[in-house]
């Protein structure tokens, strides 16, 4: 493991939906004091990101985005991942496509491979309740996108994820930062381009290429769980650990759900450096 001054290493951190690089806020500036060249983008559709010229907004597609950004771009040799969410199986991807410029992930409430036999007798399931937004947006999108016609609707549509859909621990978001998460989601076009990652799990004419995901052998991995997420599987925890064969954790975070980096960042710091010290020794 490099040291965290090392100019050719990235701290990568990977947002889900509905967010942004925003997310990543409240830790940037603690990991740059702690010697991290920080990395914090906009997938494409996202943010400041620009619309997909090629249409595509699966995983493979980010996955690429981010490798020519940090690798090409900036010009890293080596990257550290943190993401949850959507930039859970981004991250994960990218650690397939590239094993050897990937030194460590850092994983939360994300998207996993399944493995039925690994996972037998775990809870793999979220709630009905929980979870029917996926199918609205994956099969159903421009209808979706109709009906939220105006800023308005957009905003009250975001603002239910950080809220009654008991994504977050209760509390956890005043509604300032709802209004400053959900902003760049009240562009028609964006938000729109958000869901496209949804879609390409129900139509395989909107993946750009097949995912590599699977059970990775080789990345050393940090695995949290902010417990009180009502969409993710009951079980995250224990299924990331058949996932991740060099797994640290799984650590669960009490009073914490979805939106870790927002939520618990003192604590998705300290953990970070703390599994990032002990690969070091």
């Amino acid at each position: 493991m490099s040291s965290t001054a090392d100019l050719d290493v990235a701290l990568v951190c990977v947002h889900g939906w509905p967010e942004t690089k925003r997310i990543f806020e409240r830790v940037v500036e603690p990991f740059v004091m702690n010697g991290f060249n920080v990395v914090v983008p906009d997938l494409r559709g996202f943010g400041d990101s620009g619309l997909a010229s090629d249409g595509f907004y699966d995983v493979p597609s980010h996955a690429r985005d981010v490798m020519e950004l940090v690798f090409g771009h900036l010009g890293y040799k080596t990257a550290i991942l943190i993401g949850g969410d959507l930039g859970g199986p981004v991250i994960q991807e990218i650690a397939l496509r590239a094993p050897s410029q990937i030194q460590a992930m850092v994983l939360f409430n994300s998207p996993l491979p399944f493995d039925k036999n690994r996972m037998a007798g775990m809870n793999t399931r979220a709630s009905k309740e929980s979870s029917d937004y996926f199918f609205r947006q994956g099969t159903d999108a421009d209808g979706l996108a109709m009906e939220l016609s105006t800023e308005q609707k957009r905003l009250t549509y975001i603002t239910e994820f950080y809220t009654t859909r008991l994504w977050a621990h209760p509390g956890a978001f005043s509604q300032t930062d709802i209004s400053y998460h959900a902003a760049p989601f009240l562009n028609a076009e964006h938000l729109r381009a958000s869901f496209g990652n949804y879609e390409s799990v129900f139509n395989p004419e909107k993946r750009s290429e097949p995912s590599v995901l699977a059970r990775n052998t080789h990345t050393p991995t940090l695995i949290l769980f902010g417990t009180s997420d009502h969409v993710i599987y009951p079980d995250f925890d224990l299924m990331a650990a058949t996932v991740f064969e060099k797994h640290s954790g799984p650590i669960r975070m009490e009073n914490c759900g979805h939106f870790v980096p927002w939520e618990a960042p003192e604590r998705l710091v300290a953990e970070t450096m703390t599994f990032l010290r002990g690969l070091a020794d």
